[in-house]
């Protein structure tokens, strides 16, 4: 009786000696919780501004599109082509669920329908649905945990995301490596309801920008197309700038430079 004492004494402690070496917060943090802090370290909590290239990789061709994006929450974003120059001053607009795109070429605004959120946005493997932010990683998706795994070096929680039944959203479902220390997405799997992996999405080049710790090369590969891919460079970011809804508006977006 006093040895199985002893032991579960002894297993008692070891316990909490483990948990007390434990970095902070990590027994605390659920799937859906890593999740939320990988979207709004990325995203910012409230609004931000960006400044991006996008490079669209062919077989055999490949061209660049560059863009400046604002955002606030999840339902306000605005952005506007500023290269090249037979698309430059085109811009698109979301609000709440309703999206537009402005085409000063044809002086014309256009209302998108849900069902093109799926098409290919100014011709690369990101879609509308990525661009504008229809949907919410948080919200339309149930998150679980499936262990660790290295990306490049960096241990990752390796996290599911299921779409929920109700959910408007592309996906079936998701899985992200995030890192541990830093709440990166280093590596993100997309699947088709399904279950067929449809494209691989890779975070390197990781710099300080704006005070946050983020990738600023993001990678897009599908799966079924050979020798296609998506490059999308980060070169300015601002996260928490002061913006009103007012500023998301068809006005603004026919006006903005």
């Amino acid at each position: 009786m006093t040895t199985n004492l002893n032991r579960l004494l002894t297993a008692m402690q070891y316990a909490a000696l483990m948990m007390v070496c434990m970095p902070s917060g990590a027994q605390q943090l659920t799937a859906t919780e890593i999740v939320r802090k990988a979207d709004e370290k990325f995203n910012g909590e409230m609004s931000g501004y960006s400044v991006m290239s996008m490079t669209i990789v062919r077989p055999t061709w490949q061209r660049t599109v560059e863009f400046r994006s604002w955002s606030l929450e999840d339902d306000y974003a605005l952005t506007l082509i500023t290269a090249p120059a037979r698309e430059k001053g085109q811009t698109f607009l979301k609000r709440g669920t309703e999206m537009w795109s402005w085409n000063p070429a044809i002086n014309r605004l256009i209302k998108l329908p849900p069902s093109m959120m799926s098409q290919g946005w100014m011709g690369s493997d990101y879609t509308n649905d990525d661009i504008l932010r229809e949907s919410s990683v948080v919200d339309d998706y149930t998150h679980s945990l499936e262990g660790d795994e290295e990306v490049d070096g960096r241990l990752c929680h390796k996290i599911r995301l299921m779409a929920k039944e109700d959910a408007d959203v592309l996906w079936g479902h998701q899985v992200w490596w995030v890192d541990k220390k830093e709440f990166i997405v280093l590596r993100a799997e997309l699947y088709d309801e399904d279950g067929y992996l449809v494209r691989t999405e890779r975070g390197t080049d990781l710099k300080t920008m704006d005070g946050r710790f983020i990738p600023s090369i993001i990678e897009l590969v599908p799966a079924e197309e050979e020798g296609h891919k998506t490059v999308l460079k980060i070169l300015e970011v601002k996260f928490n700038i002061k913006l009103e809804e007012s500023f998301f508006s068809q006005q603004n977006m026919k006006n903005i430079r």
